[in-house]
């Protein structure tokens, strides 16, 4: 097992590329912890069918909050000791305000995502300082299947983001990358599943997640079935 004792915070854990994510760092060892504003209770129920003696934590909230999610983080300390992994795995895109113009939805949600993913970061940050290991993994996105200048725009911020953290980090053994998938918003659950898209994410991640990648750091991974190959974004 590669993460045996680590543990990993997960965020929009409750389905799609979170939930996947979530119980292939289980699988490899790793004390999992669930984040997310609805129930993650079929992750669970995939985690315990796979590996009957996880350790896992539910934490539900508002990732916008800061004292949700630094409440969420202590919590994940004071149960588990130390915090090696964070995979900032959310997709804010419901707003939706009549008075606002597109281009200033498309930069609200976008500015939701980075938002969150930043609040989360901030949190973590000083557990792994202290004990100079850390692996941080964002999920951003390459392509909307429709909202192509919101998630463009998000994909920009997260990138920026990334790299930031990364050269602020690195010299404490924390690497900060990014994994970009192709947005699968017009498709369910199940064929995301059926297609292995989810899965090849998460293998992604578990890379990013693992000591294998020390020394890759502010880097951005294109998981995307050869979508770009074709598309300029």
């Amino acid at each position: 097992m590669k993460l045996k004792g680590q543990t990993a915070i997960v965020t929009g854990a409750a389905n799609g590329i979170g939930a996947q994510t979530a119980l292939l760092l289980s699988q490899q060892g790793a004390n999992v912890v669930l984040v997310d504003s609805t129930s993650c209770a079929g992750t669970l129920q995939a985690i315990q069918s796979f590996r009957e003696k996880a350790n896992y934590l539910e934490c539900l909230g508002e990732v916008r909050d800061k004292e949700f999610v630094n409440a969420a983080i202590a919590r994940a300390s004071d149960t588990f000791g130390e915090l090696h992994i964070l995979v900032n795995n959310m997709c804010i895109c419901s707003i939706h305000n009549e008075n606002q113009s597109s281009v200033d939805q498309w930069e609200l949600e976008a500015d939701l995502n980075a938002q969150a993913t930043s609040l989360f970061i901030q949190g973590v940050s000083p557990y792994m300082v202290e004990q100079k290991y850390g692996r941080i993994i964002n999920v951003s996105s390459i392509s909307s299947c429709g909202k192509e200048r919101t998630f463009t725009a998000s994909k920009d911020l997260i990138t920026k983001l990334t790299k930031h953290t990364a050269k602020e980090l690195r010299g404490y053994g924390i690497t900060c990358n990014s994994v970009a998938p192709i947005v699968m918003t017009n498709l369910d659950e199940e064929t995301i599943l059926q297609t292995g898209a989810a899965t090849s994410i998460a293998e992604a991640v578990l890379y990013f997640a693992s000591s294998e990648s020390s020394y890759t750091t502010g880097q951005i991974l294109k998981v995307d079935g050869g979508f770009c190959i074709e598309s300029p974004n």
